[in-house]
């Protein structure tokens, strides 16, 4: 009996994971059409960049608590970025070993390169964390726009696949529901 095809089953580990490779290289090409051009580049190196360690997310979380006259709402913000940060660049992606995107040009803007797992990313998972606990105070699209944005920075600067961009928000929306849960909105 001849041994089957190595994607024959789609639910054997190897034949998964090549899935999972040929999905980001599609959207990985289809994302080239985007790079190269200056404004689009700005947007998201800016995004990705001002993103890192949650800074941003943290910072708007002062802003909106200032506008709400309640320093709880940062409080909250942070103590969800936190949880988030410990659980997902902790023993998350210490379980997974994903290599991160091969980037073969000089970029043109700089970024810190991480040097942890590439799945899940934690740009997108500290998104989903920050809009949900953001979108609390109103401007809902506007929080979840710039989530979007954030999180699509990363395969836009080739710091993450799209899968790990999945990944991450898949984890931020499941790790959203659990703070909102015991820290409200």
């Amino acid at each position: 009996m001849a041994d089957p095809e190595p994607d024959a089953d789609p639910l054997q580990t190897g034949g998964f994971l090549r899935a999972v490779d040929r999905v980001d290289e599609t959207i990985d090409g289809w994302w080239e059409t985007l790079r190269g051009h200056a404004l689009v580049d700005r947007i998201y190196y800016t995004a990705s960049e001002a993103a890192d360690f949650s800074l941003m997310w943290h910072a708007l979380g002062v802003i909106e608590a200032i506008i709400e006259d309640d320093p709880m709402v940062a409080v909250k913000v942070s103590a969800a970025l936190g949880l988030e940060s410990a659980l997902i660049n902790g023993p998350v992606k210490s379980l997974f070993k994903r290599n991160r995107p091969i980037h073969e040009t000089d970029r043109p803007h700089h970024l810190r390169q991480p040097r942890t797992s590439s799945f899940p990313s934690g740009h997108a998972s500290a998104a989903m964390v920050a809009a949900a606990m953001l979108s609390g105070h109103g401007n809902t699209v506007a929080w979840y726009a710039l989530a979007g944005v954030v999180a699509t920075s990363r395969i836009h600067v080739r710091i993450h696949h799209a899968s790990d961009v999945a990944g991450g928000l898949i984890a931020g929306a499941a790790l959203a529901a659990l703070a909102r849960r015991c820290l409200g909105r």
